[in-house]
């Protein structure tokens, strides 16, 4: 872990006083081993919980103790880069926290931050949950770049909204260079609308919205973990029968994240019949990869407004779908499931709304009318359904890895309904596997009431059918079991 000098700059009233170094850490779950921050106890063993203030660190570098023999003070040692600005907040302020630290040879290694004061002037408080929302927020993103300037968890600032001009320009305060440049930038600016009363009341309330949207999401880094391609592979069979081709093209995406730690370049297309699963595999991978999803359903949208947004011009503007998406989602890391991409061609005399996606897709950012902000896009993964390929244009279909997926063999559905569907659907209904028997000649007989549809969403149809009138016959003519022959299931489903 690179450790560098803080440079300050003296000023004639608070001359420099710096007694620690910064270094920098993507590290997201603090502990006595990976610290915050660390301070001097050379002279005085610290208490593992321990109440005081920080005074700020770009003027005086130390935190005040209160002990019950009165304030002692002892020098910070180490700060993790992202909480720089934070400490500096929290030491303008004099707000009180409680610090969770550990006693090392090499000083008192601060892991937890809590506000213990209530009602802090006209700060946030700890009933608000801006202190910990801001610190989650902090550990889950990356480090700066260098050249910038009862132990359990009680609380979480997980169901923190930034709606106030308080609570955004405070976040702003403490994030400082570990929001991306250009939002941070765009931030500043919209804010400064924000308290203008120079502009008209409509434009302050769009300026305030558009900061809460944008701030509420999490910026993340385009740094992936490592997927255990075992584990990928057991939920792939746990939600997909067969489609070896399409189980492996997946585990070689997870292989080259692993190698690289970013998203490929190219997502997937899945290409078949209705009912072979094409959403069933989006949500696998989406699982997978741990990350939040949101769909497009492209057959619904005509007017690329709708995934653009409206002008702040118009006083009942409002986002478009795409930004909507990253609002829901909370972070910008998720997989955009894109349903129907043969339909995204069907503009209605305001442009295309497929010309909108190749934005998405091109990893380069996107700007939503509404927020008027190049929105980073390298961490979105697109995954996309289609019957046609035909219909999907050349510029959009080069932006997939395509994977076409045949319609099942009657065998293959055979084994489908009686491995995954069946049981599935008994489990959800509380039956029994023996309350319930399909004979053979009932397997083919469901199999060929739907010998003329493509998909297994007709075996899912039959399940419910069979599983439903099963549960009647045991409650309603208190029977044991019921057995289904070919007959029975023809007379059912015919």
């Amino acid at each position: 872990m690179p450790v560098f000098d803080f440079k300050n700059i003296p000023d004639k009233d608070h001359p420099s006083e710096c007694t620690y170094t910064v270094f920098r850490s993507d590290e997201s779950n603090p502990s006595p081993e990976k610290p915050i921050l660390v301070l001097d106890n050379s002279a005085r063993q610290w208490a593992h919980h321990s109440n005081g203030i920080f005074t700020n660190p770009v003027k005086s570098t130390t935190f005040e103790f209160q002990e019950e023999d009165g304030t002692q003070s002892a020098d910070i040692l180490k700060i993790d880069a992202r909480f720089l600005s934070l400490l500096k907040w929290l030491g303008e302020n004099h707000i009180t926290v409680r610090l969770s630290g550990r006693n090392r040879a090499d000083g008192y290694a601060v892991y937890r931050i809590r506000e213990t004061a209530f009602g802090s002037g006209a700060k946030l408080s700890a009933e608000d949950g801006f202190l910990q929302f801001m610190i989650e927020r902090l550990l889950s993103g990356s480090a700066p770049e260098e050249e910038t300037d009862d132990d359990e968890r009680e609380e979480t600032g997980d169901e923190m909204k930034l709606t106030s001009l308080q609570s955004i320009t405070d976040f702003l305060t403490c994030a400082g260079r570990t929001l991306p440049d250009n939002i941070r930038l765009w931030a500043r600016r919209n804010l400064a609308v924000a308290r203008s009363h120079e502009v008209t009341p409509e434009e302050r309330r769009h300026a305030q919205r558009a900061l809460s949207i944008m701030l509420n999401i999490q910026w993340k880094h385009n740094y992936f973990e490592s997927i255990d391609p075992v584990e990928a592979r057991r939920i792939l069979d746990e939600e997909l029968y067969g489609m070896e081709r399409v189980k492996q093209r997946i585990i070689e995406t997870i292989i080259q994240i692993n190698r690289t730690h970013t998203l490929p370049a190219y997502g997937l297309l899945l290409v078949g019949p209705a009912g072979t699963g094409k959403s069933q595999i989006a949500y696998a991978v989406a699982r997978i990869l741990r990350l939040p999803w949101t769909t497009l359903d492209m057959s619904s949208i005509h007017d690329p407004e709708q995934l653009t947004g409206s002008s702040r011009i118009y006083s009942n503007a409002k986002p478009g779908i795409i930004m909507e998406a990253f609002s829901a989602a909370g972070e910008s890391n998720l997989v955009f499931i894109i349903n129907e991409l043969d339909k995204a061609n069907s503009g209605r005399g305001n442009g295309n709304p497929a010309d909108v996606l190749l934005t998405l897709l091109d990893n380069l950012g996107f700007t939503d009318n509404y927020i008027e902000c190049m929105i980073p896009t390298f961490g979105v993964y697109p995954i996309a359904t289609a019957n046609d390929k035909s219909q999907i244009s050349a510029p959009l279909m080069s932006r997939f890895a395509v994977i076409e997926l045949p319609d099942y063999t009657s065998e293959e559905k055979k084994i489908i309904f009686s491995k995954f569907v069946l049981p599935k659907v008994l489990t959800r209904m509380g039956l029994k596997d023996e309350e319930c028997i399909v004979t053979e000649d009932a397997l083919d007989a469901v199999v060929q009431a739907f010998a003329d549809t493509t998909g297994i969403r007709g075996l899912e149809q039959a399940a419910e059918h069979m599983a439903a009138n099963a549960l009647y016959q045991i409650e309603a003519d208190h029977v044991t079991r019921v057995v289904f022959d070919g007959n029975m299931v023809k007379e059912l489903l015919m």
